[in-house]
């Protein structure tokens, strides 16, 4: 009793540090500074050039959230990654004002606009549930970083939007059916776990043929609910998409053939998916469509964080 009484009290201290080291306190009780989380967002200075840090508390927080281009360095924190979540219901043929649907971009439950922007220990979520598109992260700022988060959906959960956005994710879970994440970024994927609900495909990168890299995924668990041998690992949204797994661990849900070309063969000669050093059911090279690549030792050393991004390290 007196060693659990210790250990309460120990994390009560640590996250009243938590709190006191931060600039805003997000608390749905009225213990913060804020009860909800875009006012916190609102209250940032804008084109600050220090880091504001956001302590959110537990609790389920439904709002439509969106984090402005001038609210530069921002950090969440969250109480705990199960308990503070971040959720909206909004999906792709919900009807806005004038009868229109929203579409994919517009059902997000956060819009990041804004550079240099961090989460820590959040759980971000569209609960709108298997009704079509459905986005609950999108991201168009560039040196995004998530750690110790989740991304929760269904089709289409992760928008890594961007044009020459760099964004990291370390160990994070990231869950959904067809295409849950998408888009034109370099993302990198470092020890994540990627839950697949459901038949679909993992991923459809939309990578620029200007850009090198597109989607790496490191030391990553892929894995899920979903019937064995109905998950493509990828399928390119646009011709030159760009998808790697290094070193990951690919379940029976894993299709063998590991990609689709989106029913178009000039795909086959544009995009470039290719896998290295991975294990379990779902990684038998020998079974994997003739237009797929499996890195030599050579070729997978150009695949290192400060390279991929370009200069910028996310772990420091």
């Amino acid at each position: 009793m007196k060693k659990l009484l210790l250990c309460f009290t120990c994390l009560v201290c640590f996250y009243t540090a938590f709190a006191q080291k931060s600039d805003f306190v997000v608390a749905k009780d009225g213990s913060g500074d804020f009860t909800t989380v875009q006012e916190a967002i609102n209250a940032v200075p804008d084109f600050r050039n220090s880091i504001t840090t956001i302590f959110i508390k537990n609790g389920v927080y439904k709002e439509k959230l969106n984090l402005s281009a001038s609210k530069r360095k921002v950090k969440f924190l969250g109480e705990s990654q199960d308990k503070t979540v971040l959720t909206y219901d909004d999906f792709a043929q919900k009807k806005n004002s004038f009868g229109e649907n929203i579409g994919t971009s517009g059902s997000s439950s956060f819009f990041i606009y804004a550079d240099d922007f961090t989460a820590e220990n959040i759980t971000f979520e569209n609960s709108a549930g298997p009704v079509g598109q459905a986005v609950a992260l999108w991201i168009a700022g560039d040196r995004a970083r998530f750690m110790n988060c989740r991304m929760l959906g269904f089709q289409d959960t992760l928008y890594t939007y961007g044009k020459g956005s760099r964004q990291y994710f370390y160990k994070c879970f990231i869950s959904g059916t067809v295409d849950f994440i998408f888009g034109s970024a370099t993302a990198i994927f470092d020890e994540c776990e990627i839950f697949c609900k459901k038949q679909g495909y993992v991923t459809a990168a939309a990578t620029p043929d200007t850009t090198k890299y597109g989607y790496v995924f490191m030391n990553c668990k892929i894995g899920g609910s979903a019937p064995d041998g109905t998950v493509y690992l990828g399928r390119p949204w646009r011709p030159a998409a760009k998808t790697v797994f290094l070193n990951c661990e690919l379940s029976p849900v894993i299709k063998l053939e590991g990609w689709h070309n989106w029913g178009k063969e000039s795909n086959e000669q544009t995009a470039f998916y290719a896998e290295y050093k991975n294990k379990g059911i779902g990684a038998q090279p020998e079974k994997r469509v003739t237009w797929s690549y499996q890195l030599s030792d050579e070729a997978a050393k150009d695949y290192t964080i400060t390279q991929i991004f370009r200069g910028w390290d996310p772990t420091i």
